[in-house]
């Protein structure tokens, strides 16, 4: 039997239970953190750059940060990944930015509640997790959460007569109610200002994704100033959304998300093939111009047309839409390709209320969505090439995503 070697762990002979446990809690978080970057690099590694090099590669390590747990903190060096074009921007979801401690409950009570603990049970984990300093009555809580539903109310009064947007990402998120019988589904709104920094523009609690409740959440920003709608909206399939932006805002260009349009064809054809169907997806999104986007498109038709129709007439239906892109600048492609602006930020809270029963009601949960989103926002990166903003605003025409010269 090989004997154990402490040299191996970093573990002396005096090493106590609590110890041990923060040393594999360490390992752990550091392992599942390689793991993720990993993962990520590997999802684009057919990018390459002009000389032919992966154009995502691992970049070190960030500092190291402290991470609160049951046992009190253990220290993680998050992975960094890096796009030689500085195009794709990588963020662990593991170990999110904006979930740090903070002298504020602000952003961590939310994020505790969307995980299904319930009020009376908050003084409990905010001690386990931050010490008793960090202990709440309650009453506190209730308290916070009138307070969040009065800030709700006046962020959907604010003035918007004086924003001017470029681009709009659109999608439904849909989260589990404990004390109802259907799903509830935030419609949110995420908009890209003239100075290429990214608000949320519009939160509001709807029935599924129905043309209706997309039009309720339209006519609100209207009557808040919303008057002219920004350049391109992109959203994913969702007849709903499309139908009530033609009826509230008809001069908006649409942008299918081609992250959903890819995963609805894929789920359309065997397991067998769907390795090579994705490249042939991405060699139409990726083509440098729409010439070549075309000829990607009709080669994928050509190949699986007679075997796999269905698949194919989801790729076919929306074509128009899905290159819209091309009329706008390179620089913003990586960007309005797919609603990833509106995925990003819920993928946490959905990763966290999937394995539970979410909040009591559809209201709570609005609530917690808001408050997460608002905390997130400030951390949101500008859009690439923001300072071509002002002449996609002012209606300069771009072909294959250059801009044409005036003759």
């Amino acid at each position: 039997m090989r004997k154990s070697s402490r040299k191996d762990t970093g573990l002396s002979m005096g090493t106590t239970l609590e110890e041990v446990l923060r040393h594999g809690a360490r390992a752990m978080l550091q392992e599942m953190a390689i793991a993720e970057v990993e993962e990520f690099i590997d999802n684009y590694r057919e990018l390459k750059d002009e000389h032919g090099h992966q154009r995502i590669v691992r970049n070190g390590y960030h500092n190291p940060r402290e991470i609160l747990w049951g046992g009190g903190k253990v220290e993680v060096s998050v992975p960094r990944a890096r796009d030689r074009k500085k195009e794709i921007v990588y963020t662990s979801k593991l170990i999110p930015r904006y979930l740090r401690r903070s002298k504020s409950f602000s952003e961590f009570i939310p994020y505790l509640y969307l995980r299904g603990i319930s009020t009376g049970d908050f003084s409990d984990v905010l001690s386990e997790l931050l010490g008793e300093e960090a202990s709440l009555s309650a009453t506190t809580v209730v308290r916070l959460k009138e307070k969040w539903a009065d800030e709700y109310k006046e962020w959907n009064q604010r003035d918007l007569s004086q924003k001017r947007y470029v681009y709009w990402w659109a999608d439904g998120v849909h989260f589990n109610v404990r004390l109802e019988d259907d799903r509830c589904c935030m419609l949110v709104i995420i908009g890209a200002l003239e100075d290429g920094t990214k608000e949320l523009v519009g939160i509001h609690l709807g029935y599924r994704e129905s043309s209706l409740s997309w039009q309720e959440l339209m006519v609100r920003l209207k009557k808040q100033g919303l008057t002219i709608g920004p350049k391109l909206a992109v959203g994913d399939g969702a007849l709903g959304f499309w139908k009530a932006l033609r009826e509230e805002y008809p001069q908006i260009r649409e942008q299918r998300c081609w992250v959903h349009i890819t995963a609805n064809v894929l789920d359309k054809m065997p397991k067998s093939v769907q390795d090579n169907a994705k490249k042939m997806i991405h060699d139409i999104y990726l083509a440098p111009s729409k010439e070549e986007a075309e000829k990607a498109f009709k080669a994928f038709v050509d190949l699986y047309q007679a075997k796999y129709p269905r698949a194919v007439t989801c790729l076919i239906k929306s074509k128009e839409e899905t290159m819209a892109f091309y009329d706008f600048p390179a620089e913003h492609w990586v960007h309005i390709r797919s609603t990833n602006p509106v995925e990003s930020v819920f993928a946490t809270v959905r990763l966290r209320t999937k394995r539970t029963k979410g909040c009591g009601t559809a209201n709570a949960t609005l609530m917690m969505v808001f408050k997460l989103a608002e905390a997130a926002e400030k951390r949101w990166q500008k859009l690439f090439g923001y300072k071509l903003i002002p002449l996609v605003l002012e209606g300069k025409e771009f072909v294959d995503g250059v801009l044409q010269e005036a003759a």
